[in-house]
């Protein structure tokens, strides 16, 4: 894996593999997660997918698709760190398949270029029907996520632990800001993000890797580049002095109990490993004793935010078990903290992990994903590198990481009729 600068603040991460049967490919910009810029960055990519100059509609990209022997391409919108990403990831036939010597990757390439640089305009605008048809879509589906109990209460307590930090803003931004963008905001926000942000364009496939740099740098001759909107490093805070407790009542029948922690450690591998045995895998402690031995929740999990250092349990319990889930959770934190754990314990978190890393080492997606991450956060740390790091973490150094985790906040979603 290399990774180059192609032009100002344009960046390519290249892959080569003959492991897959297509070529991956990602367009992605890179800038701060802002509360008044989240929204904005979400809808553009959504009404820039709509056309080009080229292929004006959907019909047009649909057919220049099926052209492409059924390439794909789709609008994305991440958040890394405390980065948002958006952009396009698109994959193809890869060319050793093609028969007669064809080639796709100049001709994707190109296509992905198009949506940045040249999307269907009107008098120099962006088209009003697909930026009013889009943000009437996009608002729905920031609103739609309520009607998933389980992500909304992991989400509202990301946004309560970090109130007032970019980690704690939506992806997408939220449903209120995205109504009030009209077409001429947005219009000045394509013009005035695009020469800003950092582009970070991704390939995995078997082509070379000076033919993959020169149909990107073709593709994006046109973008103008001034840079200002460099990804920002992660901020790290403490755990406040007492944890704080966070309760909101809804028709649900079943509560949702969602507890964040804040980890001090620079060890990531063993705080990594740490979180795994907690409730990171089937072996783990919530899953086993919480759920498990106890059926204090219907479902018990923990997951590690490796580029923030949090660390949050999603639970779904009956409401009358608050205070017992509670207290048990925190029991199992403290049994890591004092070393107390079965060596089958350990063994067992640290094979899942390394089964997880390899697996992402089979897909072009995943890698994708996972460079894009790095890169948001300014790092450069490989998988197999990361994976080394796992096999070599001790036990001790496992209990210190445990050691370094503090309760922030806890959130609990309700029955109106119940109370804590």
């Amino acid at each position: 894996m290399t990774r180059q600068m192609l032009m100002e603040h344009v960046y390519l991460t290249y892959i080569p593999s003959e492991k897959f049967k297509t070529s991956f490919l990602s367009a992605q910009m890179a800038a701060p997660l802002e509360k008044d810029t989240a929204g904005r960055n979400a809808l553009l990519v959504n009404v820039l997918n709509r056309g080009t100059v080229r292929c004006p509609d959907m019909a047009a990209i649909g057919r220049e698709l099926d052209m492409l022997y059924g390439a794909r391409l789709e609008p994305t919108v991440r958040k890394k760190g405390e980065n948002q990403l958006f952009g396009f990831v698109a994959s193809c036939v890869d060319d050793r398949f093609l028969p007669k010597g064809e080639k796709l990757l100049e001709k994707l390439t190109d296509l992905l270029g198009e949506f940045f640089c040249s999307p269907a305009t009107k008098g120099g605008r962006l088209l009003e029907d697909y930026v009013e048809s889009e943000r009437e879509n996009l608002a729905d589906l920031i609103r739609s996520d309520i009607n998933d109990k389980r992500a909304y209460a992991a989400r509202r307590l990301l946004e309560e632990m970090c109130a007032g930090e970019r980690y704690g803003i939506r992806r997408m931004g939220s449903a209120e800001d995205v109504e009030k963008i009209s077409l001429q905001r947005l219009n000045r926000h394509y013009h005035d993000t695009l020469p800003k942000g950092q582009l970070e364009l991704f390939y995995c496939g078997s082509a070379p890797e000076q033919r993959v740099a020169g149909a990107f740098t073709r593709a994006f001759a046109a973008l103008p580049r001034r840079g200002g909107l460099e990804p920002v490093p992660t901020v790290r805070r403490p755990a406040p002095e007492q944890c704080r407790i966070i309760t909101e009542e809804m028709d649900v029948g079943q509560g949702k109990l969602c507890i964040g922690f804040r980890t001090g450690s620079a060890d990531m591998a063993a705080t990594m490993l740490m979180n795994a045995m907690f409730g990171g895998a089937t072996t783990s402690k919530l899953f086993l004793n919480v759920r498990e031995k106890l059926s204090l929740c219907y479902y018990a999990g923990s997951a590690y935010h490796r580029l923030k250092g949090l660390i949050t349990v999603s639970s779904g319990i009956e409401f009358q078990n608050y205070d017992r889930a509670v207290e048990e959770i925190t029991r199992q934190l403290e049994a890591l903290q004092k070393g107390e754990w079965e060596d089958w314990e350990l063994d067992g978190a640290r094979q899942s992990l390394l089964s997880g890393l390899r697996s992402m080492e089979d897909s072009a997606g995943s890698l994708e994903d996972y460079v894009m991450g790095q890169a948001a956060a300014g790092g450069d740390e490989t998988i197999p590198g990361l994976i080394a790091a796992i096999q070599a973490v001790s036990p001790e150094r496992v209990r210190e990481a445990a050691e370094a985790v503090k309760p922030d906040t806890i959130y609990f979603l309700k029955g109106k009729e119940e109370r804590v």
